[in-house]
């Protein structure tokens, strides 16, 4: 792990091959216990970045990802639904990297997208695939799991890692860039003092379908990246929330 802003405590750390989290550690004097915001960054011949993080941390963020290329040579922007963590400073990044694009699933390129963003999106449909050259992402549509209508997720097929936003939020400054701890039982806690899960009549096929990519980690946006087996930590948590 490599911090590359002293002042925000931002890092980075390659969690499988060529894909790196970036970490900004909330302290817990800023927010109580702490937390953290985390983006992905698959380094390839087109360069994907997953969650943008919200306006005040575009800089350490963008300084983060010139530590292991220049950020002009970004070509896909895409993260889980819209909202300021996710997709906050998508425009900002459009503008340093000229050839980039946001890459987002049909439902977020026509509410949002399609008329938010400075550049036109690539919409992909449910089980869709994008090569970025050694690697494969796939995109996954996940209507409210766990929140919003044009929520997914992508899957990278080469290292079966699931980027899957905020279904494993932890609190705390997410110190371990990955691990093979328990992050099912920090994650339930936090979600029951802020129930952000929309619980709908879909959240257990919507979750046997991710758990049928056996991924064997998990790009968690908040808090640290998970590696183990990751159908059986879907299907936990498809049990907590009582599906």
């Amino acid at each position: 792990m490599t911090v590359t802003d002293k002042d925000t405590g931002t890092n980075i750390a390659e969690i499988a091959d060529g894909i790196f989290r970036i970490n900004t550690p909330i302290p817990p004097s800023a927010f109580p216990g702490g937390f953290s915001f985390n983006q992905y960054l698959i380094l390839d011949d087109e360069p994907l970045l997953f969650h943008t993080g919200p306006r005040a941390l575009l800089a350490p963020i963008t300084d983060a990802i010139a530590a292991v290329m220049p950020i002009e040579k970004l070509r896909h922007v895409a993260f889980s639904h819209v909202e300021a963590d996710e997709c906050g400073t998508l425009n900002q990044l459009l503008a340093l990297a000229p050839q980039a694009q946001p890459l987002c699933g049909q439902i977020a390129a026509m509410v949002s997208i399609g008329d938010l963003a400075d550049r036109p999106p690539i919409a992909l449909h449910d089980g869709e695939t994008r090569s970025l050259g050694r690697h494969r992402v796939r995109w996954l549509d996940a209507p409210h799991l766990p929140h919003g209508w044009e929520c997914g997720y992508l899957f990278e097929e080469t290292s079966a890692t699931l980027l899957c936003g905020d279904l494993f939020t932890q609190p705390g400054i997410g110190a371990d860039p990955l691990t093979g701890g328990d992050i099912l039982g920090p994650s339930d806690a936090f979600r029951r003092q802020m129930e952000y899960f929309s619980h709908s009549p879909q959240t257990a096929s919507l979750l046997a379908k991710l758990a049928a990519t056996r991924p064997q980690r998990l790009a968690c946006m908040h808090g640290s990246a998970w590696e183990g087996d990751g159908a059986a930590m879907l299907d936990s948590l498809r049990q907590s929330l009582g599906h």
